[in-house]
């Protein structure tokens, strides 16, 4: 019982639970939303729904365009009101510090050899 209550009480654990919920929130309401943008693309220049649509007599073909287009537009609000903006914030207000020139110990002394002997007269 001890190994479960480990697993269960572990933070990763925890942290994908919560991220999962708020993925399928948010998963929703980018849904919502392409369908707002579908209506108006609808209202604007005919209905852009290709479910009826069968060319060739395959009825496959009119949903997966209608699919490809609802995920067009997910694709373009998520690059651009989540990614893009997120990609700002974090460059604006936590800015990657300079990482630390690394020398190789083995370089370094190397270096210090080198050093010595240009030393000797």
């Amino acid at each position: 019982m001890k190994g479960f209550r480990d697993f269960v009480l572990r933070g990763n654990l925890i942290e994908l639970a919560v991220a999962f919920i708020i993925g399928a929130a948010f998963a929703a309401l980018v849904t919502a939303f392409t369908r707002v943008i579908m209506e108006l693309l609808a209202k604007a220049g005919g209905a852009p729904n290709f479910d009826e649509w069968q060319p060739w007599g395959m009825t496959t073909i009119g949903p997966f365009i209608t699919a490809f287009f609802a995920f067009l537009i997910m694709a373009f609000v998520v690059y651009f009101f989540i990614v893009k903006p997120y990609e700002h914030a974090k460059e604006r207000y936590f800015p990657a510090e300079p990482e630390a020139e690394t020398v190789d110990p083995n370089t370094e002394l190397l270096t210090q050899i080198r050093d010595s002997l240009r030393a000797r007269p």
